[in-house]
């Protein structure tokens, strides 16, 4: 039996997940390579604040299924455009602090679009004066404290990650 107290077939999970929506954090920038990616693949996508993370989703109400009213997924998403933007963010403890601890209710990833990222962290090869081991220790302390992972990605595959990370949060949510 699915989170949603009914059985459903392979067929109507196929059917659910066709309607799954991305939600895309309001405050969200320099996002346009995702949202392309979305509207090539016809994945339906709405901007809406999000307390936490910058991409989300929800299976839209489906009464010939059973589905009440929109039902959102536990688990989001936090993109950040580069290892400069992750650092700033480490940097600014707190504010990201508070972030990691509203976002460890739930599944979370942390997405950096630098797929040579672990390797500038490593090599302390980024803007700020931040110590590498300083940053390395820092990363990896939010990861353990609050159950997390970092991706270092090519932005090329950005979109493409965020939605088949979400759909199959969703597909577990729904599948027998």
């Amino acid at each position: 039996m699915s989170a949603l107290g009914y059985r459903y077939t392979p067929k109507e999970v196929d059917e659910i997940l066709k309607t799954l929506t991305i939600t895309v954090d309001t405050r969200e920038k320099k996002n346009q390579h995702v949202r392309d990616y979305f509207t090539k693949k016809d994945i339906p996508f709405v901007n809406r604040t999000m307390k936490t993370g910058d991409y989300g989703c929800f299976i839209p109400a489906n009464a010939e299924l059973g589905i009440a009213r929109d039902l959102f997924v536990a688990g989001c998403v936090e993109r950040k455009n580069g290892v400069d933007e992750l650092v700033e963010s480490i940097k600014d403890r707190t504010r990201f602090e508070n972030e990691l601890i509203r976002a460890s209710r739930q599944p979370f990833t942390l997405l950096v679009e630098d797929v040579e990222g672990y390797s500038k962290i490593l090599n302390g090869t980024y803007r700020s004066q931040y110590k590498p081991e300083s940053l390395l220790g820092s990363l990896k302390t939010f990861e353990a404290r609050y159950d997390f992972t970092t991706h270092f990605i090519n932005p090329v595959y950005t979109g493409n990650y965020i939605y088949y990370t979400l759909h199959y949060m969703a597909r577990e949510l729904i599948k027998n």
